[in-house]
């Protein structure tokens, strides 16, 4: 099995590209000669991190009968400061909120993610460190964030 992304040219600095019948507009600002008709392409590594990962984490709660009420994640990539910028640490910020009841699962399904099945994150760990934490109902119940790390949060 292969992904295919056919990616075009618009224009300025605009390009679109074609993923699985949907179209992705990436674009730069005005001040380096875009038109800012849609994001730059480095953040769409943390979309597609954060993307795989939060499927896998619904998916597992669905599994285990354990639904939350609330659930979004935030992905902090940290740049370097010098030529080619490119994320050399990412933090995982991941919040629910739900019953009490919920929370062991909601701690399992994240870790199962991490350690087992999020393709895109096993890639990038390859490249670079990811960390995360687990928030449950506004309470830090998990990091595994490396103090040495200088992620700004």
């Amino acid at each position: 099995m292969t992904h295919e992304i056919e990616t075009q040219w618009m224009g300025k600095m605009q390009f679109n590209a074609l993923v699985n019948g949907h179209t992705v507009i990436m674009d730069a600002p005005e001040k380096v000669g875009g038109e800012d008709n849609g994001p730059v392409p480095k953040p769409f590594v943390l979309t597609a991190l954060s993307g795989c990962t939060g499927m896998d984490v619904v998916a597992l709660l669905r599994k285990f009968g354990q639904p939350v009420d609330d659930f979004d994640i935030k992905a902090i990539g940290e740049l370097s400061k010098q030529a080619p910028i490119e994320y050399i640490a990412i933090h995982l910020i991941y919040n629910f909120k739900g019953s009490e009841s919920a929370k062991d699962a909601a701690m399992k399904a994240v870790t199962d993610s991490q350690e087992k099945y999020c393709g895109v994150s096993s890639m990038l760990k390859k490249a670079l460190p990811v960390t995360w934490e687990v928030n449950y109902n506004d309470i830090q119940i998990f990091t595994n964030k490396n103090e040495e790390l200088s992620l700004s949060l």
